[in-house]
């Protein structure tokens, strides 16, 4: 058995943080893993497939314990989570596993050295997942999603940086405003190449430039600025992980 009442318990406090050393040591021993190695935290925002709670190592000789864990960025809401004492091919082979097996949505959070850990490596596979977009069923990893993971730490600052750039841009109707943005997205998906963005889309290279300076004159922002992009391509993650359709 990898969960069930008994590994609840001996991971609770330790998924919660701040456990003191000798729950930490009483824990690993009970649960047989060693206090310090290469572990990273796993939570999922649906339930956990029957086929990811195994007997023994997995193919990367990873090892997996599943339990609950309060929710992401100190939400009430229990979730789905996983202490991963990792093989070789580290957190990304997890999170392969995961995707092969139609988990999802879910966060990896970065490596850690020991159980002690784990609780930080929670809160940090938490806001992972908050990253994920809404009704997906992507598994994301902390490493590759920091600038949305500042975003949704700060959800006050992130509703004020969607407004700021894209206020004119979401007073259009919204089929319009679809257009600009499904534009924009390829034009950042294609390295700027206007040429494979109107491949993409199926359009001119002239209709692609009309876009896209019009969303620049909407947003008083030039792609062509880098600070400007920046502020462009955090609106878009902003636009990307809320509720509301683009």
């Amino acid at each position: 058995m990898r969960r069930g009442t008994r590994y609840e318990a001996l991971l609770g406090p330790l998924l919660a943080g701040g456990a003191p050393p000798d729950l930490v040591t009483r824990a690993a021993r009970r649960l047989g893993l060693p206090e310090r190695g290469r572990y990273a935290v796993v939570m999922l925002g649906t339930p956990v497939p029957d086929a990811a709670v195994v007997e023994g190592p997995d193919a990367d000789g990873s090892r997996w314990w599943w339990g609950a864990a309060e929710g992401s960025a100190g939400g009430a809401e229990s979730r789905e989570a996983a202490v991963v004492l990792l093989g070789p091919a580290g957190p990304a082979r997890a999170a392969a596993r995961l995707r092969e097996l139609g988990a999802g949505p879910g966060g990896v959070s970065p490596v850690v050295g020991s159980l002690a850990e784990v609780g930080a490596a929670r809160r940090l596979a938490g806001t992972a997942l908050l990253t994920c977009e809404p009704g997906s069923r992507e598994i994301v990893r902390l490493d590759e999603r920091l600038p949305a993971a500042l975003l949704v730490s700060r959800p006050e600052l992130s509703t004020r940086l969607l407004a700021e750039v894209f206020g004119p841009l979401l007073t259009l109707v919204p089929a319009e405003r679809s257009l600009l943005v499904e534009t924009l997205e390829t034009w950042l998906e294609c390295g700027g190449s206007v040429g494979r963005t109107a491949a993409r889309l199926g359009c001119h290279r002239n209709t692609v430039f009309n876009r896209l300076r019009r969303l620049e004159r909407l947003t008083a922002r030039s792609l062509s600025r880098p600070r400007e992009l920046v502020d462009l391509v955090l609106a878009l993650d902003v636009l990307r992980l809320s509720s509301a359709p683009p």
